[in-house]
């Protein structure tokens, strides 16, 4: 067999769909989501359902060892093509040497998911890597970083048909972030709740099915600041702290960090008069460079450096840091004032 190279999520499961399975698969990586995709698709559709009774187990690593995964990898399927050994916890395995051992001779029957989450396998153990690899495909499974979180919700709805516009999009990233599986759940239910006919995700969608406010959100109130709109920045603070559950310092000061510290990198784009250039500098869309070439007009590269410096020191005092007493609302205004003014 030749030596199979790190992959993709896409590339893995184009393959599964397609029936052309490697022995090996380890899953690995901080994002569960995509892990827990390529499990479930290999135990819902590689072996048929009345083979799974003899040919499909599931192991923990905290219960086995590593020769008794290996002795299990090693049996034959009884009559089907292949057996099926996941293999959860993959982390809590210990003294990996009968793995790496029957990684380098795997049974082309079995198809062994191991599911290690929560972290990589150790770089140290380069052997161990290099058989896991010669084996079949080795995933890293990486948390989303918040400037892909859009592309991701785009992407998972036009699979199912579904179209949002951008403000929808960003309202869904803002308020849920980058815990893929509850993300995903939400979308379902986003889906779920649309009428038929009408395959459309709007800002009244995701307010009534969410509970984000298409007006009273944290992306409404980045927008203000952006646009230094004095009034409606004050107005979402109020709301926030007569609605905490709406919105709270917790939620924005991330936001907008976020969205302080890229428009500081813009400023250093080759030619940051060009809309088009800021948004390949800053990997961002088009439409999405447009409100850090409007932050560029309202705040200096200075007062960029201050915000910043603000607001990790709000940040800090809203975990109790050198702050006694202020309580989270007025911390909420005083880093609205500091910035706007």
């Amino acid at each position: 067999m030749a030596e199979a190279k790190s992959v993709s999520f896409d590339s893995i499961m184009a393959d599964l769909k397609a029936r052309q399975f490697v022995p090996v698969y380890y899953l690995m990586g901080e994002e569960p989501y995509y892990i827990d995709c390529i499990a479930d698709y290999i135990a819902e559709h590689v072996l048929q359902p009345e083979e799974r009774d003899f040919n499909q187990t599931v192991l923990y690593g905290s219960d086995v060892t590593a020769a008794q995964i290996a002795d299990a990898a090693r049996r034959y399927p009884m009559m089907s093509e292949y057996q099926v050994l996941i293999v959860k916890e993959a982390q809590n395995v210990k003294q990996t040497e009968a793995l790496e051992k029957y990684f380098k001779a795997p049974m082309p029957s079995t198809i062994l998911v191991m599911c290690h989450k929560n972290g990589n396998v150790d770089g140290r153990k380069r052997e161990y890597v290099k058989a896991i690899q010669s084996a079949g495909m080795l995933f890293e499974s990486k948390k989303l970083r918040d400037r892909d979180l859009p592309a991701f919700i785009e992407g998972y709805l036009k699979r199912r048909e579904v179209s949002i516009d951008p403000k929808s999009t960003q309202m869904i990233a803002d308020n849920i972030g980058s815990d893929l599986s509850r993300l995903t759940g939400e979308l379902e239910k986003v889906i779920l709740a649309l009428p038929e006919g009408n395959k459309k995700v709007t800002p009244q969608v995701v307010e009534d099915q969410i509970g984000v406010s298409k007006e009273f959100n944290g992306y409404e109130l980045r927008d203000a600041i952006v646009n230094r709109n004095v009034y409606k920045a004050n107005q979402i603070i109020k709301y926030f702290d007569d609605n905490p559950k709406a919105g709270s310092i917790y939620s924005f000061l991330p936001l907008l960090f976020n969205y302080f510290q890229n428009l500081m990198i813009a400023y250093y784009a080759p030619n940051n008069q060009s809309q088009e250039r800021v948004a390949e500098w800053l990997e961002v869309k088009p439409w999405d460079a447009k409100r850090y070439m409007t932050g560029m007009r309202n705040y200096s590269g200075m007062k960029v450096m201050q915000i910043i410096s603000k607001l990790r020191e709000i940040d800090a005092k809203s975990k109790g840091l050198d702050n006694p007493n202020t309580p989270p609302g007025e911390l909420m205004k005083e880093i609205i004032f500091y910035i706007l003014h």
